[in-house]
């Protein structure tokens, strides 16, 4: 057996992880803050590596304007850290009926010298519940100055280095798998759940994680869902299947969706569908540096509009895309109407393209990722857009 390193499974070098925590004192100080306390999964993993699910209890990384790091979390997840994060200053709380992690957080902090300090919270997390978020408040009352600074990390993460760029390629590369499994199952009389099981294989078998939600998969009228419901159904001899899923490598996720016809269409889908190809196109070239990522909404906004779909488009069109944990692989910012925030290169995005009509029981759908880069968007998938019939 081999001893536990501890660092020894991070994936990226150190020198990245000490580039980003430059940048996030930089943003600190910027705003402040005397320290940062992080609640959400995302900036622990791109600050240091740690790498859990661990945050579905109280835990905290604290990260201080002259560089300390210090993280409290659980027994579970002491070795967890030591493997897969460059922190070194790990805290346990104990289990127990009476355990008050957020006042050991404030000893912690004490201890750190942050007494009367303004110190900025990841408010906006997952991993801090509203009931533990009214225990952090009553704790800190009286000692220290506390700031939402949900946005400081997610603000840095938007722009991807090229260690993080090689991440979401991979992760592309993985959904095309995927896809090809999904075009390769589907077809009169097949189970959802196999092909669901052979577009997770292929991910799994090419290195691939977990997403950071479910796949979604429906059949049927469930093809006009666009979240995932427990249930499998074999397809109708004609019928339409929607997909929507990741491949997800080292946490960095790229998303497709389509939307295949099994058997016999109603011609509407298939206008439906050159619809949809054509407000893809005209968003992905919307996302251009400099502009604002409204202007993407609106691109496919107008397409739509045109080709007579105003009632069974949707009010967002795609989402910012990176590392994030479950529940949910959606990124800041999303992409709707007067959306302010420019494109620059080095962010992800993936635009959907989604109709529904639901009083005659019609779906259609179409998306990908995109890197913006210095000249415009990349799509990063080498599928077809062209209409999958089967």
């Amino acid at each position: 057996m081999t001893a536990l390193v501890p660092g020894s499974h991070i994936h990226f070098s150190r020198d990245e992880f000490a580039a980003r925590k430059a940048a996030t004192i930089a943003a600190m100080q910027t705003q402040g803050i005397s320290a940062l306390l992080m609640f959400r999964q995302e900036s622990m993993y791109w600050l240091t590596g740690y790498d859990t699910f661990g945050y579905v209890y109280f835990q905290c990384l604290v990260l201080t304007d002259d560089g300390r790091l210090a993280l409290l979390n659980r027994a579970p997840d002491l070795l967890q850290a030591r493997f897969t994060s460059v922190v070194e200053d790990i805290r346990v709380w104990v289990d127990g009926p009476t355990a008050t992690p957020a006042v050991e957080l404030r000893e912690m902090l004490r201890g750190m010298g942050l007494a009367w300090s303004k110190i900025g919270v990841e408010w906006d997390a997952y991993g801090l519940t509203a009931a533990n978020g009214h225990k952090l408040s009553a704790a800190m009352t009286g000692f220290a100055d506390l700031e939402d600074a949900s946005g400081l990390i997610s603000g840095l993460r938007l722009i991807k280095s090229p260690a993080e760029i090689a991440y979401v390629r991979r992760a592309a590369e993985l959904a095309d798998a995927a896809l090809d499994a999904a075009e390769a199952g589907t077809k009169p009389g097949a189970f959802e759940g196999d092909i669901l099981a052979d577009m997770q294989a292929a991910v799994f078998r090419g290195g691939g994680d977990d997403p950071a939600n479910e796949y979604i998969i429906g059949s049927g009228p469930g093809a006009l869902m666009c979240r995932y419901f427990s249930g499998r159904r074999h397809i109708d001899a004609d019928d339409q299947l929607t997909l929507e899923f990741a491949g997800a490598y080292r946490h960095y996720h790229a998303c497709l969706m389509r939307t295949f016809l099994i058997g016999r269409a109603d011609p509407a889908l298939l206008s439906m569908h050159a619809a949809c190809e054509d407000a893809l196109h005209a968003a992905e070239a919307a996302l251009r540096p400099g502009e604002p990522l409204g202007a993407v909404f609106d691109a496919h906004a107008a397409t739509l509009d045109a080709a007579g779909l105003r009632a069974q488009r949707m009010n967002a069109c795609g989402y910012s895309l990176g590392t994030t944990f479950a529940p949910n692989w959606m990124d800041t910012p999303m992409l709707y109407a007067g959306q302010p925030i420019l494109a620059k290169p080095g962010m992800v995005f993936f635009i959907h393209i989604i109709t529904f009509d639901a009083e005659r029981g019609l779906a259609m759908t179409l998306g990908r990722t995109s890197l913006v880069g210095d000249r415009g968007a990349e799509p990063l998938s080498r599928g077809s857009l062209a209409l999958v019939r089967r």
